[in-house]
Order: structure tokens, then sequence, then C-alpha cells
């Protein structure tokens, strides 16, 4: 495996990683990895493999590998909550998901009366408990990632979902193909992927910032942070200064909160998303593909704050 996995474009991004550390593969063999997620109290990463309609579990503390969940609705993005339950945005069942303490799975919204989402594609629970997510159509595209079915929205939105009372409510509706989202440190501002290329010749390959409201639960603004120089941008997270580390088709791009491009960690697969984990959050974990892989960096993932 590649020992100097870096480029470093702006000499930030020197400080933000090790030059001796090398790019560890924990496993391969997927059809298309996704959703990685992180379990601290248990030291594991549960990530999906979509189109084997399964969720693989990754064990830190002997390197094994098992199924953790099939079939899976196809689920594709994952988030941990306040509480420490899996939330899953499911392509097949067309719904966002929870996970119970007891192993029981809980469909948060399915959409509204008379109408379903196209296919929840990624997902952030805000310090509130709020759940946002974005609902692209790709899983209801074909039947490789989903089930083909025809739309049944109006587009392709970002969504707020309030668990207590279910309400649901579209906070973005000018996307393409919304894709990964994530909050800023303070949660005053939303970044959101759109992959619209993937669907129209010339279409959006950015990431949008978007102004949390006074209310907290709307957005305003938009505009374009950063386009992608390789491929497409697609899952994001943010590590404790706020930096973006986001996947692209060469690897993983790190962005600044001024939006300067800082450096790259060099895949050699197409990354899908990522997420940050182990024992004190400095390892980033990668869904790339038919693999997934993990580095140490010298940068940890950002903690919600308090409510």
């Amino acid at each position: 495996m590649n020992t100097n996995p870096f480029e470093i474009i702006d000499e930030r991004f020197s400080k933000l990683v090790f030059g001796h550390i090398r790019l560890d593969c924990l496993y391969t063999g997927c059809r298309w990895a996704e959703g990685p997620a992180y379990f601290a109290a248990g030291r594991y990463l549960l990530w999906s493999d979509i189109p084997n309609d399964r969720v693989m579990r990754w064990d830190e503390t002997d390197g094994s590998v098992s199924v953790f969940q099939a079939p899976a609705f196809y689920a594709n993005g994952h988030t941990v909550d306040r509480e420490g339950r899996l939330i899953a945005c499911e392509h097949g069942g067309r719904c966002v998901s929870r996970f119970e303490h007891d192993g029981s799975r809980s469909v948060l919204t399915t959409g509204g009366a008379g109408w379903r989402l196209n296919s929840p594609n990624d997902v952030v629970v805000k310090s509130d408990g709020s759940v946002w997510f974005s609902d692209p159509s790709y899983g209801i595209d074909s039947d490789y990632e989903g089930h083909a079915a025809p739309q049944e929205t109006d587009g392709c939105h970002v969504w707020r979902l309030e668990p207590e009372s279910g309400r649901l409510t579209a906070v973005a509706t000018d996307f393409e193909k919304p894709n990964g989202l994530a909050f800023s440190l303070d949660e005053r501002l939303l970044y959101v992927v759109d992959t619209g290329a993937t669907h129209r010749s010339g279409g959006p390959r950015h990431i949008r910032r978007f102004s949390v409201n006074a209310d907290g639960a709307s957005l305003s603004g938009g505009e374009i942070f950063a386009e992608s120089t390789n491929g497409l941008h697609d899952g994001l997270r943010l590590d404790t200064h706020g930096n973006l580390w986001v996947s692209a088709g060469d690897g993983v791009h790190c962005y600044a909160p001024d939006a300067t491009l800082l450096g790259k960690i060099r895949i050699p697969e197409v990354v899908s998303n990522v997420c940050f984990g182990g024992i004190k959050r400095n390892r980033l974990f990668i869904c790339a593909s038919s693999s997934v892989y993990a580095v140490y960096l010298n940068a940890a993932g950002a903690l919600r704050p308090a409510s």
C-alpha cells in the first residue's frame, strides 16, 4: 500500500497529516461501499454495500469483518444520533429509519400523505435532534441500488424531519441531485453536495453552503462553496478546525473553511464517503468503490455542539 498517500497543495495541509503514515485497506469485496458510521462505545465501523443489499461491520479490536444486516433495504448513508442509535437512509424502503438500542428498526419517515420519498441518500442529526437528509433519485432510477420506480415528489430536495412530531419540511428545493451534507461546527452553516452531473452533461459537481436561519429549522443562501477538480464530490465530514474532508474521484479532498483546497488523500478507487472514528477520532475511514480504507490524521472529527 502507498506509504505516502498525501498530496499537499497548501502548506496548511502539512499540519493535518503525517508524512510517514500509511493508508490501510480494511476490507475489499464490495460492489459500492458507502455510508460509514463509527460507534465509539463498541469500537466498530458500519458501512453499506448498496448493490449487495447488506451493511457490513468492521471490528476495531481484532480487524474482523462480518455482515451486520442483510437484506438491508439497500441502505445508503448512515449517521449516529445523540443517543447512539443508527440512522439509515434506505433506497429500498424509500425512507429514513432508526435502529433502537434493542436492535429493532423504526421507520422515521417515508414521505407525506399519498406520496413517497425518492431514495434518501445521506443524513445528519442536528444538536436539537432534528434529522436532515438528502433525497435524490438514485435508488429508484434502476434495480441496481434499489427498486426502479416512478418519482412521486416534485423534485430532489433536502429535508428536515422532527422525529417527535413527524413533521417533514423541504428546506432546499433547487438541487438536481442533493447528496452528502454536513453542518459547520456551530451549526450556523449547512454544506450540501450536488451530484447532478451523474444525470446531465455539464451538471453540478459542487458543494453549496447555506446559512441556517435563526429558527434553526430553515435555510437561506446556498452559494457554491467549491467545485470538484476530479470526478464528483459525495459524502463529507468536518474536523475540529472546521476543515471539510470530502470524497472525490481521486481520493479525499480537504478544504479549509475559506474554501481553499488544502490537499488530497490519494485513494486508488473512487471515493463515496468518509467518517472520523477511532479512540481519539483521529482516524478517517474511507469508503471507496469496492473497498474500505483508513488513515490516521493530525486532526480529529468534529463533535456536535450541546443542545
